[in-house]
């Protein structure tokens, strides 16, 4: 006995289904597995495609000379 028993996840299930109704669930868990389709398909996206160069802070040349006072 404990809080993993069957007889409770049943009880659980069974609250689940009589708040959220059948066809909530079944469009959730279709949403639920295009967002993990998008999200897979973004990471092997991005591992692919290179990197793109930092560009280097440009310098500045002191063009007029110092002047000593």
């Amino acid at each position: 006995m404990g809080i993993f028993d069957w007889k409770h996840w049943i009880v659980l299930l069974a609250v689940v289904v009589l708040v959220f109704g059948t066809k909530k669930l079944k469009n959730l868990g279709g949403d639920l597995g295009e967002s993990i389709k998008g999200f897979r398909k973004a990471m092997s996206d991005e591992e692919k495609a290179p990197a793109a160069p930092i560009p280097a802070p440009q310098q500045q040349s002191s063009a007029q000379p110092q002047q000593n006072v």
